[in-house]
């Protein structure tokens, strides 16, 4: 099984100084991993990020590191077809800026609220819209040799349920889920059953845990039900990620298990042990 790390566990390092979003590339193969995953590329421009996709592809292959993903945000619902269109134009242009990093996968979000009024009032009345936006992008990806895929993320499409039915709305051989492990925690879902649910549609999987809590504590955030969630290092968490990875295994699925670590205390320990948790996981 191969192993990545999100660029996104080391933002505590970028904010602090002691890495820049290029340096990641050179941490993550110091620290043993064959691969990375990136965000969104900063730039105000599409050719500022193509060219920033460009050098951080080149910085890569110098290390023999493979840029697995493309994780990228979007709002797939809109009122409009002007504004449905804009948002599948602009996550096209994302595609062009993934196949500049020379990965395979691209996920995008879906939406992140909902609305008093409108379709917008539930995800299964904007479903049908946000099934035909990822279908068009899908498409685009297709041509270009770019999977797609959205993930449980965001608290709307967070649900195993409801990342179930996106994918079956969707419809499309190129449209996959990117199975976060740790995420289902938000919509306070058991992050067993809901991964053995989406398991046989994962085109790229995050490997996070989370620690969980019915009472607030300091650092921790909130889940949809008004529940309590930390990010922990992969295997120290209430998540069972364990569980969580023979389940995607058996299903046959040969991609990458993606670190994101997003906790409080120190990034460059909590992934050395989520990394060694994780090897031994896969093992």
């Amino acid at each position: 099984m191969k192993i990545s790390v999100s660029s996104y566990s080391y933002y505590q390092a970028i904010r602090d100084g002691r890495l820049t979003l290029e340096q990641t590339i050179d941490k993550a193969h110091e620290m043993g991993f064959e691969a990375i995953e990136f965000l969104d590329m900063p730039g105000a421009t599409q050719a500022e990020r193509l060219a920033f996709a460009g050098e951080l592809k080149k910085r890569a292959d110098a290390l023999g590191m493979t840029i697995n993903a493309y994780t990228i945000g979007a709002n797939l619902y809109h009122d409009t077809a002007e504004a449905n269109q804009a948002e599948v134009d602009r996550m096209k242009a994302q595609i062009d800026v993934a196949v500049a990093l020379g990965c395979s996968v691209m996920r995008h979000d879906v939406c992140y609220s909902l609305t008093k009024q409108g379709n917008g009032r539930s995800f299964g009345l904007m479903l049908p819209t946000i099934a035909d936006n990822a279908r068009k992008i899908t498409e685009y990806g297709a041509q270009c040799g770019i999977i797609t895929c959205s993930e449980n993320h965001g608290y709307i499409a967070q649900d195993s349920y409801r990342v179930e039915q996106l994918f079956n709305a969707v419809a499309h051989d190129n449209f996959g889920l990117l199975v976060d492990v740790g995420n289902f925690v938000c919509a306070d879902e058991d992050n067993v059953s809901a991964v053995s649910r989406v398991a046989p549609y994962a085109v790229h999987v995050h490997a996070k845990d989370m620690y969980k809590s019915t009472e607030p504590k300091p650092g921790y955030g909130r889940t949809r039900g008004c529940n309590y969630f930390a990010g922990a290092a992969v295997g120290e968490g209430d998540c069972n990620v364990q569980k969580c990875i023979e389940i995607i295994k058996n299903t046959g699925y040969d991609g990458y298990f993606s670190i994101e670590f997003e906790g409080a205390e120190d990034c460059y320990a909590a992934i050395a042990r989520g990394y060694d948790n994780l090897k031994r996981f896969l093992a």
